[in-house]
């Protein structure tokens, strides 16, 4: 496929945006896609800072959100980024393929994992597995699960409709270590 919003190299990135290119958007090819629209990337920055950085899921549980999410978005690039961020944070590959469907978790994994579905599924959680999950990590964290999946699922879109490449050095990883 030939892309009409290829990732921007470095000559062709937008001026008003350069300062991004030097801290995260420059270092992924999804973000390098996204300075098509400068204004849009420039608004994105913030949310991407508090549902990456500075959630209340905390980095593991994040990931597992990321994980069944870029699994139910059938989104490629956003899987093979996501197994190579949790296999960074010490994720087994079998948990990490829990998250895809094959071997259901269990426990808080099996509780994220069916949120994420009513997400997709139902578009919305309901009561009483919202109840669960506040029990269980917290109304803020609740709130942030929800907020990864809408923000995954716009990157996935993104990625999906221009067909973004994965980036090559997570291309590689996975070609190295395949699931």
């Amino acid at each position: 496929m030939t892309s009409s919003c290829p990732p921007l190299a470095d000559a062709d990135w937008p001026a008003e945006i350069l300062d991004l290119r030097q801290g995260f958007a420059g270092a992924l090819n999804v973000y390098r896609t996204m300075a098509h629209h400068p204004a849009l990337l420039r608004a994105w920055a913030p949310l991407r800072q508090h549902v990456v950085k500075d959630t209340a899921l905390g980095p593991i549980r994040s990931e597992l959100v990321i994980l069944r999410a870029a699994h139910r978005m059938g989104s490629a690039y956003e899987w093979a980024h996501h197994v190579s961020r949790a296999r960074a944070l010490g994720m087994a590959d079998e948990r990490i393929l829990a998250m895809r469907g094959e071997g259901m978790p269990g426990g808080e994994d099996g509780l994220i994992a069916a949120a994420v579905d009513a997400l997709f599924d139902q578009r919305r959680l309901p009561e009483t597995l919202e109840a669960e999950l506040a029990q269980a990590l917290g109304r803020e964290a609740v709130m942030d699960l929800i907020a990864t999946v809408g923000f995954y699922s716009v990157l996935g879109y993104i990625l999906m409709t221009y067909g973004t490449p994965i980036d090559d050095a997570v291309a590689a990883e996975m070609a190295a270590r395949p699931l």
